[in-house]
């Protein structure tokens, strides 16, 4: 064991060396390579051939500009990324992220995560991850486009339905993906799954809007009833108001529990009485609007003010919380407040919302947690499944997909029980889901030769 935990010291060494200035990126390898010191024990062939120089070495990186002009014909720059982290197991697959906090080091510690995730599924995927420092809030429709058809324009050189099928992400919706695909379609000619996400009309399939949200609550009431917990009657804490918040809550109210909290970057809402799922819809998916609106109807509930955005959201007493908003949002004084008012389970619909301090303060406290890696796998997982639709010509009904990711969420879960019991570190769901997702892809690059 001391052989393999001086190996990660080296390459951890070796990444703060070369990768100094990403500490999303350092940070995320440091608990990811950590936890699969076991693994690493039962293959000493793994330290010889450097496969972890290699896993933690993207297989491409491409940064490029993107030029668009606004609608006042003034020309405006952003940067583009796009990382390629590892196709050991199947074509890249990850989403595509627009907001001014992108940067590169975001971008591979994302990538990384998707990873291990992807392994997770159960699908032949691998792991990628991309974006730009484009700001989608608050430009025009025609700004949006406009930025769109000018990022695809240099995306489609390194993407294919075999190649590299990216996703939505925070700021990248449906509108977004359908500029995409179409520019996409015009440069290349190719009527094929390379996007997904897509709108109904043209590819796209059904549940993949409510899927990550949806799994989220398939995994978390798995992991409650595990310990003897029924999620019915339970008060909720959700975090953000996108695209997985909202599905969260919708499945969570439909399994009969009661949540009381959404937020976004500029406060939360408390509702005693449970979120109006419909109100929360039409103010965000269809005016776009701030969450501040949502008691202008609902009498009852509050609005508090947050520069933080969801900060607030883990001060209110519940049962079960559920960061769905952004990564780092979940930190060590928010853990404690949820300690406090006693929680007992913490699942992660965002990507690695909550800090390591946090998550290390959960699990001595006894708190189920559910990470993003195993948690919120079901909305690449039913984009995977776009993806067998489209290259079959077929359509799935919602009830068939929905029954699909009812099974890969159980064997996300059963992955992660399983491993961190194998290896002595039974109930540590975020050791457990690094060892499964590491086992599947290390097994993968072995096979496929060393170099």
């Amino acid at each position: 064991m001391a052989d393999m935990k001086a190996y990660v010291e080296d390459v951890l060494e070796l990444i703060k060396k070369k990768d100094w200035n990403q500490p999303e990126f350092m940070n995320t390898a440091k608990e990811v390579l950590y936890s699969i010191i076991p693994v690493l024990e039962g293959h000493p062939e793994y330290k010889e051939n450097k496969l972890l120089e290699r896993f933690i070495e993207p297989e491409r990186v491409v940064i490029f500009r993107v030029p668009w002009a606004d609608d006042k014909g003034q020309l405006q720059v952003n940067r583009g990324f796009r990382v390629q982290m590892s196709s050991a197991i199947g074509p890249y697959k990850g989403g595509l992220r627009f907001h001014p906090s992108v940067n590169l080091s975001i971008m591979k510690f994302l990538a990384m995560e998707q990873v291990l995730k992807n392994a997770l599924s159960g699908l032949p995927i691998g792991g990628g991850k991309g974006g730009s420092d484009f700001d989608p809030k608050g430009k025009s429709d025609g700004e949006v486009m406009r930025f769109c058809q000018s990022f695809m324009t240099e995306l489609y050189r390194h993407i294919g339905a075999d190649i590299d099928v990216p996703a939505g992400d925070i700021g990248v919706g449906g509108r977004e993906i359908g500029y995409l695909y179409g520019q996409y379609k015009r440069i290349t000619k190719l009527y094929e799954g390379v996007l997904t996400g897509k709108g109904l009309t043209f590819g796209g399939s059904l549940a993949r809007t409510e899927a990550t949200g949806y799994g989220l609550l398939y995994f978390v009431k798995e992991m409650l009833e595990d310990a003897g917990i029924d999620i019915k009657g339970k008060k909720v804490l959700v975090s953000g108001a996108g695209n997985v918040a909202t599905y969260a809550i919708e499945k969570a109210q439909q399994m009969g529990a009661k949540v009381i909290t959404c937020s976004d970057s500029n406060g939360y809402v408390y509702d005693p009485d449970g979120i109006d799922v419909a109100l929360l819809k039409d103010i965000k998916e269809v005016r776009r609007a701030r969450i501040s609106e949502y008691v202008k109807v609902r009498t009852k509930a509050e609005y508090h003010e947050d520069k933080d955005g969801s900060k607030g959201v883990w001060t209110v007493p519940a049962d079960v919380a559920l960061p769905c908003a952004t990564q780092n949002e979940l930190n060590l004084d928010s853990a404690k407040e949820l300690v406090k008012n006693g929680v007992k389970a913490v699942g992660e619909g965002a990507n690695m919302p909550s800090t390591l301090d946090a998550i290390e303060y959960l699990q001595q406290n006894n708190v189920l947690f559910g990470p993003a890696k195993a948690s919120n796998v079901g909305g690449v997982s039913v984009s995977a499944l776009e993806m067998s639709q489209n290259s079959e010509r077929l359509h799935w009904t919602f009830e068939e997909v929905d029954e699909r990711l009812k099974g890969i969420m159980h064997g996300s879960y059963t992955q992660a029980k399983e491993a961190a019991e194998r290896y002595g570190v039974k109930g540590n769901l975020l050791a457990g889901a690094n060892l499964a997702g590491f086992e599947k892809v290390a097994t993968a690059m072995q096979a496929q030769g060393w170099v």
